[in-house]
């Protein structure tokens, strides 16, 4: 078969033997593949990446030695199946699976990782078990997409937010992009979004957000603020505390204790956007941490590959809430792809081109400087080789 590898930070269509799946594997022919954030940053940064990952648990993430066929995020049809197999679906099935396949007792990231080749091929192998048929009327294009949606998903779910909060997303690349659907598909009633590029601003617009802002022109603390009261000074934070007193105190035997308690249960008590961090280089967070209003939630996104440093000091003044997310389960990724068969989230406008095998290094670095893209996808039996 042909796949495209990655090695020392090059990429390479090769031949390669078709995969024979394994114990409870299943063979997929590859139909479309996204090309991830994750993967331009695992091209030249996976060295640094594999060391992380070795500290929390995982020693087989890519190193830049290894040749890795790239890929995780895929469609595909079913072709045939390992030992100890249910063989749940026929032959020609469409499906989608968790970028995870377990050999003996480990498990290994599908398309970073040497031990488990990606859909950057025209085969892949998947786990039985994380695959999942994709509903009717539902194309290669849109199954593609359900696992960067569903890391969006996972994002929006982390940070709680509620439909009358504002949700600000800064950066509007891939990942901010699905994002903003995510958000719109909760029910947010007031999305904005901050990027600088013209292209990337106008997708944001396709995707739902409601307010979209140049930062290198407009604020988008003073957006946010538009659409929602949020207090941006600490003498605001207590005035609150004092107005409140003042008020509940005039009200004879009224427990004022319980009375705020209960203002808290119901959210009316000051607290900020949910801001979602979706650029992932140094400096974004405490740029997000020095701007945002008080009590704001910080949900990190972008995977940003190098040290960076924040001010503790000016988030405990703020009490500003740092959150950050990594992938999603396997219920958030069949909601994310039910999320896309009954409509519920259009990603059409992510999708910006498709390219074959060959297309791949073009598309890569295309993608590092995108205006204009954001998912490119890769279809095997595609001749096209240029964006």
């Amino acid at each position: 078969m042909k796949a495209m590898v990655c090695r020392n930070g090059e990429l390479e269509v090769v031949d390669l033997p078709t995969p024979v799946p394994g114990p409870g594997q299943v063979l997929l022919r590859v139909t479309r593949a996204g090309i991830c954030g994750s993967d331009l940053h695992a091209r030249t940064h996976c060295d640094a990446s594999a060391d992380v990952a070795a500290e929390v648990g995982y020693g087989a993430f890519m190193r830049s030695d290894e040749s890795v066929v790239m890929g995780h995020e895929f469609a595909g049809e079913v072709v045939s199946y390992g030992p100890k197999c249910r063989s749940r679906w026929k032959p020609g099935t469409a499906v989608v699976s968790l970028p995870m396949l377990k050999s003996g007792d480990a498990v290994h990231l599908t398309g970073l990782s040497a031990l488990a080749p990606g859909a950057y091929a025209d085969f892949v192998v998947a786990s039985e078990d994380m695959t999942m048929e994709v509903p009717d009327g539902v194309s290669p294009e849109q199954a593609a997409l359900t696992e960067p949606l569903a890391v969006a998903h996972h994002a929006v779910r982390r940070g709680e937010i509620g439909k009358r909060d504002v949700g600000v997303v800064i950066g509007c690349g891939p990942i901010g992009l699905a994002v903003i659907l995510m958000l719109k598909a909760a029910g947010v009633k007031a999305v904005v979004a901050s990027d600088p590029s013209d292209g990337r601003r106008a997708l944001a617009r396709e995707c739902g957000a409601d307010i979209v802002v140049d930062p290198v022109v407009d604020d988008p603390w003073e957006a946010a603020a538009r659409a929602g009261k949020y207090l941006t000074r600490a003498t605001d934070l207590f005035d609150t505390a004092f107005s409140a007193m003042h008020n509940l105190r005039r009200v004879p035997g009224l427990p004022w204790w319980k009375a705020i308690r209960a203002a808290e249960k119901v959210g009316a008590t000051p607290r900020g956007p949910v801001v979602f961090e979706c650029v992932g280089v140094p400096g974004i967070i405490e740029h997000i941490i020095s701007n945002a209003p008080f009590r704001s939630r910080v949900v990190v996104v972008g995977v940003c590959m190098e040290a960076d440093s924040f001010r503790p000091t000016m988030a405990i003044n703020k009490e500003i809430d740092l959150r950050f997310v990594f992938a999603y389960d396997p219920a958030e990724f069949r909601e994310t792809l039910h999320m896309i068969a009954d409509g519920t989230v259009d990603a059409g406008p992510l999708v910006t081109a498709t390219v074959g095998l060959d297309g791949v290094p073009a598309a890569f670095d295309a993608l590092g400087g995108a205006d204009r893209h954001a998912k490119v996808l890769v279809d095997p039996t595609s001749s096209v080789s240029a964006l």
